[in-house]
């Protein structure tokens, strides 16, 4: 994804901020429906839903912190959303993708929809209500061209509705003096602050054993990183088998370390220097290895 600046316009026709919202994006022929689940037999009559479109069903994972999601396609997304407003019962939410000028047809949005799929398998930020692997369908050079800018645009629309699911780890130039370690129980760890969260490098340990007193949510989601194949088991530890973020450096440190942990303590650059220290640095305007670093989501 490129990093031109862009603009968002989301419409409220109800007026309602967690009602239905329609999304448009600075030059893109695309529009974003984004509808809670009992508001669907409400605005099934609206326009939108007799286009074609790509559309992800979201809701939350049975005891879990990944959500769990449903990616497919409709010509027209009203059919298939109607099926599923009937028989599947997981999700809460949902949003579809259209084309404004009618220009996505049937075989454009099976190739977004094997698309998105492979991305969210890639990521592995969500689990699936999908039980197939959908096929590419045949498009010529130019047509694919189109079609993968036009999922260019939708992922830069999901993270601002809150839904991770798509958003893999880009590869960024990390700078040596920049990477923040942790070094606890036999385990080594490597990570560094980004935009999107932080990141844990493909390769870290983590301790296999947890303490009691861990919050559930850290627990639940070290749990479900293993079913996800994010960690494996290797000797003594856990091992990261490919590069992940997270929300906070807090939530990364306690992943790796089984238990609460206060992230901007724990993390520590070569010089033995706290992100907390670091950061403060920052902010007072000393020269720091965090460039632009932000702040922690939990209180020390």
């Amino acid at each position: 994804m490129g990093d031109r600046p862009f603009s968002i316009k989301i419409f409220l026709p109800h007026g309602q901020p967690d009602g239905l919202r329609i999304v448009d994006k600075s030059n893109w022929t695309g529009r974003g429906i984004v509808f809670p689940r009992s508001l669907f037999p409400d605005i099934k009559k609206r326009d939108e839903f007799q286009e074609t479109g790509v559309y992800v069903l979201v809701g939350p994972s049975e005891d879990g912190e990944l959500p769990k999601i449903y990616i497919g396609e409709g010509d027209p997304v009203k059919s298939r959303l109607e099926q599923h407003f009937s028989k599947k019962d997981f999700w809460t939410w949902g949003v579809f993708f259209v084309s404004k000028d009618r220009s996505l047809n049937k075989a454009h949005v099976q190739h977004l929809e094997a698309q998105l799929v492979r991305i969210a398998r890639e990521a592995k930020r969500s689990f699936f209500d999908n039980l197939n692997e959908p096929q590419k369908p045949s498009l010529s050079e130019a047509e694919i061209a189109d079609v993968e800018s036009f999922l260019e645009d939708m992922l830069s629309i999901f993270p601002l509705l809150g839904l991770s699911a798509f958003q893999k780890v880009g590869l960024s130039k990390v700078k040596k003096q920049q990477l923040l370690t942790i070094e606890s129980k036999g385990i080594k760890v490597t990570g560094y602050e980004s935009p999107e969260g932080f990141i844990v490098k493909e390769g870290a340990q983590a301790v296999k054993a947890e303490v009691p007193s861990i919050h559930h949510y850290m627990s639940v989601l070290r749990r479900e990183l293993m079913e996800t194949g994010v960690l494996v088991e290797s000797g003594d530890a856990l091992v990261f088998t490919q590069d992940y973020f997270f929300n906070s450096p807090s939530t990364a440190a306690g992943v790796v370390l089984g238990r609460t942990a206060n992230g901007r303590i724990e993390w520590k650059n070569s010089k033995g220097e706290t992100l907390k220290h670091i950061q403060e640095n920052t902010s007072h305007g000393g020269e720091s290895a965090l460039k632009g670093a932000h702040g922690d989501s939990e209180s020390e």
